[in-house]
């Protein structure tokens, strides 16, 4: 038994220097062309997923389901450039977020995925290296309206969006 214990540690060290080879040698390509290997994709999923769900203990206020907050939260949504990588009813994702790695998610494929503090958590800090930047400075009432607008995200019309959120354009309402 000692003897295979030894084995197993022998490897685990192998592992571990054939890792920092990997990587800290330049091996790892951190080029946004690059595909990265599916041990490193599954890695780094797992660690941003468990990241959130450890910090997002944040609950919502018990004022959040109105129709008010629901497009208050479109218009924020839509004044923070949110569409411009992640899409919105009616709106095309913007070239530049193409180039983004990993890619944006499509939130209304995710939300039902998220809770409401995950949600909040991830837009008031953002998910380092990702494209995904942090909204700490916004108050937290509008971060919960967004959370709101993106609950009911796969079921809003795109007339619905754009009416909402045409006053963070500027454009007069239809």
């Amino acid at each position: 038994m000692l003897k295979f214990l030894a084995l197993i540690g022998l490897l685990a060290i192998l592992a571990g220097i054939g890792a920092a080879v990997f990587f800290f040698g330049g091996f790892y390509s951190v080029a946004t062309t690059a595909e990265e290997p599916e041990i490193v994709h599954w890695a780094l999923v797992k660690v941003r997923m468990a990241s959130i769900a450890r910090h997002a203990t944040d609950a919502p206020p018990n004022s959040q389901d109105g129709p008010a907050t629901l497009r208050a939260g479109a218009r924020t949504f839509s004044e923070h450039g949110c569409p411009s990588c992640h899409g919105g009813p009616g709106v095309e994702w913007a070239k530049f977020s193409e180039g983004l790695r990993p890619d944006p998610p499509d939130l209304k494929e995710v939300v039902n995925e998220r809770t409401p503090a995950q949600l909040f958590w991830v837009i008031k800090n953002g998910i380092n290296m990702t494209g995904m930047p942090g909204f700490g400075e916004m108050p937290d009432p509008e971060i919960w309206s967004i959370v709101v607008f993106l609950k009911k995200l796969p079921t809003v019309s795109d007339e619905d969006f754009k009416t909402w959120s045409a006053a963070a354009s500027g454009a007069p309402k239809p």
